[in-house]
């Protein structure tokens, strides 16, 4: 994505500059309990991290104690000694993390306080007039870097193969715990809570219309907000879909064989989902139960903290990232020491499946749902699941390329299912 995003960028940017008080990294208040009469107002945010936690950073690297090399031949112990070392110390001796923020502060980002927790946010407006808002939430181990590649095409469409109709205004947060957001310190801060600040949010942007949208985390998100319909919600897309029927859930937690009298779709999703439950489920268990135990680690050892992501990914960068995308977001979680912060989201979920039709409440959603199905995603959701799932499915397709990260893996495609799936909703704006 080009540095310079379009006119409108430049001239938000310009109007930020032209307020006082602008936040930056080093200046963020840590969350407190609510107050009584909360400052409500959007501030102007702009990232500068000192030069003295980068130079920490690489110190920290250089000092790595290794772990002894895996006895087997492939990834079925974790991430492989040889492959951590390349990119712990590429991290270490290339990367750049000036760069990421240079693309960061390109673009409009502010500051909002919400239950005495301060929510950072990107938001680019478009340049064509009736665009349709949107709000997109990223999951874990993810931040707004997921989705940054999105803004040209959601927002100048016409640059990018749609037409002005297709145009939307993006608002990108980052979660409470997650990046440049305050962390919360007292609990409560789950799905619901989140799906609330998000309405919030886009309250005080003056947005009176507007959809939202999730992978990973962001999935229950949105369906929360779905759940709540707060006023304006006019529907959700989801990349990450809760459609896993109650009784195929149920098989899935015993450990048993598959359900007699699934279709051939049907049958290859919950071969996928036992893999997940077998192997995946085991980073959201520690997570779930014990977030600070594995924060320790997390936030004193850079190597551990990315091979905890990288492995997690499945080694994402060989497959359609770079190195340097995934360490923009590993090196946002170490710089923001986020990692314990963010991992307690998994805790106050209380360790359940986001994937489970019956834990996300998909049969009390009464707004439009659209759903993006990516061949590479954690499962690939059957319609048939979906559904059921889902009442009001307005929008169901299967593409051809993409994984869990689509928004970050394929952003024009990414873009082009959303001007698609809401597009029967625009009239109502």
């Amino acid at each position: 994505m080009s540095l310079s995003l379009s006119a409108m960028v430049a001239a938000a940017h310009a109007e930020m500059s032209a307020q006082s008080g602008a936040e930056t990294f080093a200046q963020m208040p840590a969350a407190t309990s609510v107050p009584p009469n909360e400052d409500k107002s959007i501030r102007p945010f702009r990232i500068h991290v000192p030069e003295a936690a980068i130079t920490d950073l690489q110190r920290r690297i250089r000092e790595t104690r290794w772990p002894d090399k895996e006895t087997v031949g492939d990834r079925s112990q974790g991430g492989q000694l040889a492959k951590m070392q390349e990119i712990v110390r590429y991290w270490g001796s290339a990367y750049d993390w000036r760069k990421a923020e240079v693309k960061l502060n390109a673009l409009p980002q502010f500051v909002t306080t919400i239950d005495g927790v301060d929510i950072h946010f990107i938001h680019v407006r478009s340049k064509h007039p009736n665009a349709l808002p949107v709000v997109i939430t990223h999951g874990w181990p993810g931040s707004v870097i997921e989705q940054i590649k999105t803004i040209g095409p959601l927002t100048d469409p016409t640059a990018h193969g749609g037409s002005a109709e297709d145009a939307f205004n993006v608002v990108i947060p980052s979660m409470p715990g997650y990046g440049f957001s305050g962390k919360p310190t007292g609990t409560g801060w789950g799905p619901d809570h989140i799906a609330q600040a998000w309405a919030e949010l886009m309250k005080r942007l003056g947005y009176t219309r507007y959809v939202a949208q999730g992978g990973d985390w962001g999935s229950p998100i949105s369906e929360a907000m779905a759940l709540q319909a707060p006023a304006g919600l006019l529907g959700i897309h989801i990349n990450l879909p809760a459609t896993v029927p109650p009784d195929v859930a149920a098989v899935l937690a015993s450990g048993g064989p598959a359900p007699a009298g699934l279709s051939d779709k049907e049958r290859a999703a919950f071969v996928a989902l036992d893999n997940l439950y077998k192997k995946k489920r085991a980073y959201a268990a520690m997570m779930g139960t014990r977030p600070q135990t594995i924060g320790y680690a997390l936030t004193d050892s850079p190597a551990g903290l990315a091979a905890f992501i990288y492995d997690y990914n499945d080694g994402e960068p060989e497959r359609l990232l770079s190195k340097d995308d995934v360490l923009d977001d590993i090196s946002l979680y170490w710089l923001t020491n986020s990692a314990t912060s963010a991992a307690r989201l998994y805790w106050e979920n209380g360790g359940r499946p986001i994937v489970n039709a019956a834990t996300q409440k998909t049969d009390e959603i009464s707004l439009p749902v659209a759903i993006t199905v990516f061949p590479d995603e954690y499962y690939q959701a059957p319609q048939t699941w979906a559904r059921r799932a889902y009442r009001n499915l307005i929008y169901f397709h299967e593409v051809d390329k993409g994984g869990h990260f689509a928004a970050w893996e394929q952003p024009e495609l990414f873009s082009a299912e959303l001007r698609e799936a809401f597009r029967s909703l625009r009239k109502s704006i």
